[in-house]
């Protein structure tokens, strides 16, 4: 008998957009020019009561103007980061690491190489209720999953170790949907130990966005909750902050991949619009020694 999944109190706050996420995830997935095909993400959906998230619900006009703004942000951010994480395993990144993974179905979804080890870190009951969704429809993971169950505002590195990742082999990070949540001290602390923790070869995936008259108005009229979600994240631009911890980073306009996808430029970051805000993707790559 599966598992029935239970709701995490987690899934409240910046832990809550990852049904958001999850979402626009499976809007894509039902496109016939999709960037991505996750298969799971309804099924998160659908194992949330809507009197619980506004995402699983039937969409208000607030939660709709929401969405629209957002849609093409993370189609693009997530074939974007898709491309990335594999590019690196298939490089030699054996270990993959996905920080605050909410609902991401990566480890079940992608071709991972021969003898990749994914590890997902999060909360405890949000790991518990991403398993039992999984477990109920038959998902079965096509890497070597290994779940971590952390908060990343305390000791994470330790839980990580713990787990089986050696920081001495290259691994491949993935920040997505973090930095703009995060104050600027935490947003540098969690850089700082990534870097301590990866090996030379080792990469970093990741995404940051600034926010917008655009943006706050569209939250303000989901709930207050969402207003204070952004806390700025890194205080100067991406290129500096990775190059200064010793990485060598390759950053992207959100408006500039969009069009490489052929895609409109997403309505929050388009730089015609006055109220709009700027969005980047980036890579960065930790150098081996000369």
């Amino acid at each position: 008998m599966t598992q029935e999944p239970t709701v995490p109190t987690s899934l409240a706050g910046i832990g809550a957009t990852a049904l958001g996420v999850a979402l626009l995830r499976a809007q894509e997935s039902s496109r016939p020019d999709r960037l991505f095909d996750d298969p799971y993400a309804r099924h998160f959906l659908q194992a949330v009561d809507p009197a619980f998230s506004p995402w699983a619900a039937v969409a208000s006009p607030a939660t709709a103007r929401f969405l629209q703004l957002m849609a093409e942000q993370v189609a693009v951010r997530t074939q974007f980061l898709d491309r990335a994480l594999l590019d690196a395993a298939e490089g030699g990144c054996e270990q993959v690491v996905l920080l605050a993974c909410g609902m991401d179905a990566r480890a079940f979804r992608l071709a991972w190489p021969p003898g990749t080890k994914v590890f997902e870190l999060d909360f405890a009951d949000v790991l518990a209720f991403k398993a039992a969704v999984l477990d109920r429809h038959g998902a079965s993971a096509t890497c070597h999953r290994v779940e971590v169950a952390t908060d990343l505002r305390h000791d994470w590195p330790r839980a990580l170790t713990e787990a089986g990742f050696n920081p001495e082999r290259p691994a491949a990070w993935l920040a997505e949907g973090i930095l703009y949540a995060l104050p600027p001290e935490a947003a540098d602390l969690l850089l700082d130990r990534i870097t301590t923790l990866s090996a030379p070869a080792s990469m970093l995936a990741l995404d940051h966005m600034k926010d917008s008259e655009l943006l706050r108005s569209a939250r303000a009229g989901i709930s207050a909750e969402l207003v204070g979600l952004w806390r700025g994240g890194p205080t100067e631009h991406l290129d500096a902050w990775l190059t200064r911890r010793g990485w060598q980073p390759a950053v992207t306009d959100i408006a500039e991949a969009a069009a490489a996808c052929e895609r409109p430029i997403p309505p929050a970051f388009d730089p015609a619009h006055a109220a709009a805000g700027r969005g980047w993707l980036a890579t960065a790559h930790f150098p081996k020694p000369r």
